[in-house]
């Protein structure tokens, strides 16, 4: 659950707040005159964001590299060779499971 506060409330209740955050009972969204500003989340949650950050970088830098490997490659013949390998796949896949 997220549970969104004024940021003078959540300094009001600081010490309930880290509790219940703590013990993943809620994440704090703290606004300043109605604007979000800040989010209270537990340390495994973070640990996630990292995590799925992390797995984000990684996952472009693949992409990156491919971008690099066919740079000189029409978008053209691209989409035309894609289309090959994705048929080829479909064909497969009919023919193993059948």
């Amino acid at each position: 659950m997220t549970q969104t506060m004024k940021a003078s409330e959540a300094r009001q209740q600081w010490a309930q707040v880290l509790n219940k955050v703590f013990k993943g009972q809620t994440r704090v969204v703290v606004e300043k005159s109605g604007i979000p500003v800040a989010a209270v989340i537990s340390t495994q949650d973070l640990k996630r964001l990292t995590q799925l950050e992390k797995q984000r970088e990684d996952r472009f830098k693949a992409l990156d590299r491919m971008r690099e490997a066919f740079k000189n490659v029409p978008a053209e013949v691209l989409e035309l060779e894609t289309e090959k390998a994705i048929a080829e796949v479909r064909v497969d896949t009919k023919n193993t499971s059948d």
